[in-house]
């Protein structure tokens, strides 16, 4: 065989590998961190960890539209939470972050009061990490463009939790092939992303998030999407029957530090 046909197989196999590890080359993935806090203290020093450190560092690093969001007031919890979005274009590039972290000396000398905290004076009670890919109708992420002060913007994350793996892959048909990405698009929700939830603690299920610049605008498009026609086609559809065994809605606005 000759050399040629080496180098054309070895590509090929480059190529398929990455596919395999990394998923489509045009799906981007998002990591979600959700910090909880005990006190406003540990609420301070992350937000300072974050601003001033954290999302500079990861900036240095190549990866940009980093959203950071806190609840809304009116949740019956007993702890604040921050959420920060964080999109990869690969998985290769998130993989590498934490290395990437402990070498850069900025991050560490503006980290440092968040890094070096006392065992007993944690600065968060704990921290979740899901890891999203993106769906194929909506591949990359659409930083939100709603005006308005941030703190009368609505930004909804939602969860969907499917009952198994089959009921959730029809879920995500159903945004995908079924429509319902188009409707919110054609209606206005300024989608940010749509993914699907390839490691966390819910599985299987699948998140997105939709801007409003206030709540009266989201009511009155939620209201708007219940009635639509292409809802009511493919809501009674049998094939997406049951397909949600959960939701978590979460209403948030977006720090004075977040990039959108």
């Amino acid at each position: 065989m000759t050399r040629n046909f080496y180098l054309t197989t070895i590509t090929i196999c480059v190529l398929f590998c990455s596919t395999s590890l990394f998923g489509q080359a045009d799906r981007e993935y998002y990591q979600i961190k959700t910090y909880t806090f005990d006190t406003e203290a540990q609420e301070s020093t992350t937000d300072n960890y974050l601003k001033e450190a954290y999302l500079p560092a990861l900036k240095r690093q190549g990866i940009s539209n980093i959203g950071v969001f806190k609840l809304r007031q009116n949740y019956n919890i007993n702890a604040n939470k921050t959420y920060v979005l964080i999109p990869f274009s690969n998985l290769e590039i998130y993989s590498a972050v934490e290395d990437k972290l402990a070498a850069d000396t900025a991050y560490l000398n503006a980290g440092k009061e968040y890094l070096e905290a006392a065992h007993d004076n944690a600065p968060y009670k704990r921290v979740q990490s899901t890891l999203i890919r993106a769906f194929k109708d909506m591949p990359k992420m659409k930083p939100t463009t709603v005006a308005g002060d941030r703190k009368d913007r609505v930004y909804e994350l939602r969860s969907y939790e499917g009952p198994n793996e089959t009921y959730y892959q029809r879920k995500v048909h159903m945004f995908n092939e079924g429509g319902e990405i188009t409707l919110f698009d054609e209606l206005g929700f300024n989608a940010v992303f749509y993914g699907e939830v390839i490691s966390g603690d819910k599985m299987p299920n699948l998140m997105y998030m939709t801007t409003f610049k206030d709540m009266d605008t989201r009511n009155e498009l939620w209201k708007n999407f219940v009635v639509a026609d292409k809802w009511k086609e493919i809501s009674v559809l049998p094939q997406y029957a049951n397909t949600v065994s959960h939701i978590d809605r979460m209403l948030l606005y977006p720090t004075a530090y977040s990039d959108y």
